[in-house]
């Protein structure tokens, strides 16, 4: 592309030479005359000034930076500027469609013409596949499986019987959606197995990390909202509806039967106790534990989680305890000898 076409895809305003053609996206510290690199932040602007790219994008506040390329397209928004440029530079290669051989597809599993399969991939009895699904290696996908148009099911990834998936899903390798939850009742003859007869859906546009798990529900459906993205080894138990648009970081468990509301923000390590409901908007620290609801733009954090200022207040509390138990251990050290040790001797 050049710089002008750079600029004209992502409404930004150039500066230098409009002619310039540039093949890749590169880092400032990695960049040469054939790469466009990036300004995002006053941090980097050390290798910004000894940078080699040819071309750069810079967030508008960073626009007239000292040094840097002779070619500047500034921006309001850069990451949202890397990406659509990126789309165009760096393509996705799709797979050719197709069927391996090492593939292992039910007789009578819907799998149409523009649908790619990789090796060893397993299609169960009645798995209906929408248009230009791709299938990688080793994925299983069990009996009555349902996939929309354009989802990508990772290698080994796993999809039990009752799943759903909507339109432009993707399953990271190892993913594992539509299993029975951890339910079981205690009894004279151990623990008892509930029946797991809900589904598990996945709403269009939902995106599952390596590793990560989505139990289906025990009685009702265990649904994952619209656009909600969830990272690499996180739980989600049976019964729960989280919403759209949500983010979900890593090393997250969400016990079963949790509400959880729209644009809701869970960072990484967080565990949700089973039946909470979490509010619209709601954004929950790292690292906290969720054991009572959540209202809706609620920023919580800590153990128990509350609200994430009072947390912090807590924290600035505790660390200045180490200095006032030296001044109360010197007090005592000054105490007279026959000063009363005990508060019914004074009296």
């Amino acid at each position: 592309m050049t710089a002008r076409a750079v600029a004209d895809l992502v409404g930004g305003r150039l500066e230098g030479n409009g002619d310039l053609l540039l093949h890749r996206l590169a880092p400032l510290d990695r960049a040469g005359p054939d790469a466009l690199s990036f300004l995002v932040s006053p941090a980097y602007l050390p290798e910004y000034c000894n940078t080699a790219a040819g071309a750069a994008l810079v967030a508008l506040p960073l626009a007239g930076a000292p040094g840097g390329p002779s070619t500047t397209i500034i921006v309001a928004e850069p990451e949202q500027a890397l990406r659509r440029v990126a789309e165009v530079l760096h393509p996705q290669a799709r797979p050719a469609p197709g069927v391996d051989p090492a593939a292992q597809v039910a007789a009578d599993a819907e799998v149409p013409a523009d649908v790619t399969i990789g090796p060893f991939a397993v299609l169960g009895p009645r798995v209906r596949l929408g248009q230009r699904v791709v299938v990688e290696a080793g994925a299983w996908l069990g009996e009555g499986v349902v996939v929309g148009d354009d989802c990508l099911i990772g290698p080994n990834a796993v999809c039990y019987p009752g799943a759903r998936l909507g339109r432009r899903v993707r399953l990271k390798a190892g993913a594992v959606v539509g299993g029975t939850g951890f339910g079981f009742l205690r009894g004279a003859e151990g623990h008892q197995l509930v029946p797991h007869l809900g589904a598990c859906v996945l709403e269009d546009d939902v995106e599952i990390g390596s590793g990560t798990c989505v139990d289906r529900g025990s009685f009702e459906d265990t649904v994952i909202g619209q656009g909600t993205k969830i990272d690499n080894l996180v739980q989600v138990g049976h019964g729960v509806r989280l919403g759209a648009r949500c983010l979900v970081m890593a090393t997250t468990g969400i016990a079963g039967s949790c509400r959880i509301g729209d644009d809701v923000v869970i960072a990484g390590g967080v565990g949700v106790a089973d039946h909470v409901t979490i509010g619209d908007r709601a954004v929950l620290g790292a690292k906290s534990v969720v054991i009572g609801q959540v209202p809706a733009g609620a920023v919580v954090s800590g153990y128990p989680a509350r609200p994430h200022r009072a947390f912090l207040r807590a924290q600035a509390a505790l660390f200045r305890l180490p200095a006032l138990i030296d001044d109360l251990e010197t007090l005592v050290a000054e105490r007279p000898a026959d000063a009363p040790t005990d508060h019914r001797a004074r009296g």
